[in-house]
């Protein structure tokens, strides 16, 4: 293929705002009803570097079952069950005016690690956002496995305890609680793909 004489490659453009007209039309947020038995409810905001909250952001979730399963072709492990009808694992939800995003899904069992070990519950979280020229992964661990988020190999390779805190979702009671500072002093640890 050849290009127009004079003609340059078109530099990469930043990301939306375009989710809320063109990929939020179905509601992704509920990945169990609220009334199952096993339900929790994820709730943060997205904040820009500045501090202020981002209204027009999305936020996807992708996490195992209760058993610790993808519901994933490459996920053919027969010895854990595996619920697709009720359960797919993956979850979609836009921020309102004050950047809000909430969740209600099962918790996760731990999943195996990229050597032999085991990786502690976690739910891997992708933010889309106005001003990102891709979107920006990070992970939710749960403030009750300290146990097993102190011997995660992911969560572990992140050195500085501060930083390593910031992917750990706190209990409010009602709902875990997990902001995400897309930059700043309080920036969300992020990872590259």
């Amino acid at each position: 293929m050849t290009s127009e004489p004079g003609l340059k490659p078109t530099p990469s453009q930043t990301v939306g705002p375009f989710f809320h007209g063109a990929l939020l039309d179905e509601d992704r947020s509920e990945l169990v009803p609220p009334d199952h038995p096993e339900a929790i409810r994820i709730e943060g905001t997205v904040y820009d570097g500045a501090g202020e909250p981002v209204s027009d952001a999305m936020v996807e979730i992708w996490q195992a079952n209760q058993a610790g399963r993808y519901n994933d072709p490459s996920d053919n492990r027969q010895d854990l069950p595996l619920d697709p009808a009720t359960f797919s694992g993956f979850g979609r939800s836009g921020t309102d005016e004050g950047g809000r995003f909430s969740f209600v899904t099962v918790k996760p069992g731990p999943v195996a690690g990229p050597d032999t070990g085991m990786q502690a519950p976690h739910i891997m979280v992708s933010v889309f956002a106005r001003g990102l020229l891709k979107r920006v992964v990070t992970r939710i661990y749960f403030p009750d496995e300290e146990g097993d988020n102190a011997n995660d190999p992911i969560l572990s390779s992140i050195v500085d305890p501060g930083f390593r805190k910031t992917l750990v979702a706190y209990d409010e009671g009602d709902a875990l609680r997990f902001d995400i500072y897309l930059q700043g002093e309080n920036q969300t640890a992020f990872f590259e793909l």
